[in-house]
């Protein structure tokens, strides 16, 4: 489902509104909230309505006060040019500036407990009222119907048209998030399985097939007939974090990130992930273990009164987590590492990790590698997180996500699109590439990934298929920001736009995410014969995010100080000139080799080519700035001598 041009109209250049839409009267004393109504709530994707006795948790967002000054300041403080660039804001400075008032929270409090709800958390940026009632007192309070819909493939809870609330609330309240289950779309790409948090076993366990290579090119592959005339490598096995630190050139700057603290958000807590991460590092990067007094977590406790998650794949994200806390470490083996969890990935959960990071500065540098399908989210969940990554800026906080792994979106949307919140203005979004490391651990060459599949059949190679790859493209949903004006390419900007339009284009710059030239990751999965550790080769830009995240990490170190928010500065200060890398096209494939029961070869062997950059989306990896690699990808010394 796509998002109507009504939302498209009413944001921000740079983050926020534009200037908010209208709240419409629904009724006496009342006033819509503007597009809080999901459009894939309608009369013909309609289940069931909901029972009224069941219970949910929704949370009241606040608007700040002063967005337009919030705005200018977080531009001033991450450009370059500002006279206040840097001049950061504590939380206790943004919440006493910015922050919704006492007085507000109090008759938001005041509201709900008179419609019977029981009140929940006000974090301490006072960013929203957590409240718990039942469906019928939801309906109530908000003069709407509950049901449930069915929509890509799930059965979600929405209401049946716009929310009201009271007319003197109206321009206290941003949204209200938790009332329908549109956040359950966001998903790690790389998901399997099913189950609740409390009773989910380990994922399915999967292992690469040999043979493959320790580094690109080591193994040729003579046994299979040529693929356009050419006997090509095998894929990698998976690159080890010393080689993808040597590739980016930060492995002898003097800097390993000590001093910074990355943080990590994901749904729910993977039970093994101290083991898994310490027992990987010992395994592939003895010299750089992963000590307990660097890692963290904090992982919201699951909901009782939420309704069973059924739809989260909590597995999945037991895998997500590992790969990004193993990257993270892997390219910056002296950062902290903290892991926040949300309670799941529904009902606003991922948001409220954010927050807690973002209130009380936990972190430098947050990496994110999840999203949504494109960019048809309620407006409610965009201001919201428009709110959260605002206030990141100010207090100089990096916010990076991953662009998603299913290039330009056309095969699953049918139109292309950026994923949110990638495609969002405030933070910095980070696309995939093919990376070829030689056996020296030096780059041979760096491509865009896009990634298309011909396998081998009774002795013939099949059709290409694309299979995924970098997201990227421009949104229909955010203007053009204000830095990347002038190095973007009006033939990219004005993609998907009418009139005179800019839109921002995802995304800002680029790591390794490639699964067939992917990252050794280690984690406890479930096997035919038990659950136990073991190694894989893994990608996507769930990769790509950690992995860049990492480099930052370093780059703090390496400089002295925190860098924040990016953007500005990589596409003034590095966008033309070596400090960063310009990402081609490369014609390149590799060889691979499946099990075929993902396990082990007693069910066969299968033989695949897979094309690296495969030409055929509508987005494009070319010479300078481009919709699948950003600026490129950062080139070691002069990146963090410039960045």
């Amino acid at each position: 489902m796509r998002r109507s041009s009504t939302l498209l109209l009413s944001l921000a250049v740079v983050g926020g509104l534009t200037g908010t839409l209208p709240a419409t009267a629904s009724a006496q004393g009342r006033q819509d909230i503007p597009q809080s109504h999901p459009l894939w709530a309608n009369a013909q994707a309609k289940v069931a309505d909901t029972a009224p006795a069941s219970k949910l948790s929704f949370r009241v967002y606040l608007n700040q006060r002063d967005n337009a000054g919030a705005e200018a300041l977080a531009q001033a403080v991450s450009d370059p040019d500002s006279a206040t660039y840097r001049q950061y804001l504590s939380p206790d400075q943004v919440r006493d500036r910015f922050a919704a008032s006492d007085a507000t929270v109090a008759a938001v409090k005041s509201w709900l407990t008179g419609n019977g709800f029981s009140i929940g958390e006000v974090p301490s940026n006072r960013a929203y009222v957590e409240a718990t009632g039942t469906a019928a007192q939801t309906e109530n309070a908000f003069a709407v119907d509950l049901a449930k819909y069915r929509v890509k493939g799930q059965t979600l809870r929405a209401a049946d048209k716009n929310l009201s609330v009271p007319a003197n609330l109206a321009g206290d309240v941003l949204g209200v998030v938790g009332v329908d289950q549109a956040t359950n779309l966001f998903k790690p790409d790389h998901a399997t399985g099913s189950g609740t948090p409390s009773d989910v076993p380990p994922g399915p366990g999967f292992r690469n097939a040999r043979p493959c290579s320790a580094y690109y090119g080591e193994k040729i592959d003579t046994t299979d007939p040529a693929y356009n005339g050419k006997q090509l490598p095998y894929a990698p096995c998976g690159y080890t974090p010393a080689q993808l630190r040597s590739a980016y050139g930060i492995d002898k700057v003097g800097a390993d990130g000590k001093g910074t603290t990355i943080a990590i958000v994901d749904a729910f807590a993977s039970p093994t992930i101290y083991s898994d991460a310490s027992t990987y590092a010992k395994k592939n990067d003895p010299q750089h273990p992963l000590k307990q007094s660097q890692f963290k977590q904090h992982v919201f406790p699951a909901n009782p009164v939420l309704e069973p998650p059924d739809q989260c794949d909590a597995a999945g994200w037991y895998g997500e987590e590992t790969l990004d806390v193993e990257a993270a470490h892997g390219l910056a083996p002296g950062a902290d590492i903290l892991y926040v969890g949300g309670e799941s990935c529904e009902d606003n959960a991922l948001d409220v990790a954010l927050n807690y990071v973002i209130a009380g500065h936990k972190a430098d540098i947050v990496s994110n590698s999840y999203g949504d399908t494109g960019e048809d989210i309620p407006a409610d969940e965009v201001k919201v997180f428009n709110q959260i990554s605002l206030q990141a800026v100010l207090e100089g906080i990096g916010v990076y996500f991953s662009s998603g792994d299913n290039g330009d979106e056309v095969a699953r949307l049918g139109t292309p699109s950026p994923d949110f919140s990638a495609s969002a203005p405030w933070i910095t979004a980070v696309g995939g590439t093919s990376i070829a490391i030689g056996k020296d651990g030096k780059k041979i060459f760096e491509t865009g990934w896009e990634t298309s599949k011909s396998t081998l059949t009774n002795g013939v190679y099949g059709p290409a298929a694309y299979t995924s790859g970098s997201g990227g493209g421009t949104s229909r949903l955010f203007a053009q920001p204000f830095y990347q004006k002038g190095v973007v390419p009006d033939s990219l900007s004005t993609k998907n736009q009418t009139g005179n339009k800019k839109g921002r284009v995802v995304p800002d710059i680029s790591a390794v995410g490639d699964p067939n030239t992917g990252f050794l990751v280690g984690q406890t999965q479930t096997f035919p014969d038990g659950a136990y550790y073991d190694q894989y080769r893994i990608g996507g830009t769930s990769l790509a995010s950690p992995v860049f995240a990492g480099i930052m990490a370093v780059a703090d170190s390496f400089d002295h100080f925190h860098h924040g928010f990016i953007n500005p500065v990589i596409y003034k200060l590095t966008s033309r000139t070596s400090a960063i890398s310009d990402v081609k096209h490369v014609d390149a494939a590799v060889a691979r080799v499946d099990y075929a029961n993902s396990v082990d070869a007693s069910a066969g062997l299968l033989h695949s080519v897979r094309t690296l950059d495969y030409q055929g989306l509508t987005i494009h990896t070319t010479p300078g700035y481009d919709d699948v690699t950003g600026l490129g990808t950062p080139n070691g010394l002069l990146f963090l001598l410039l960045v």
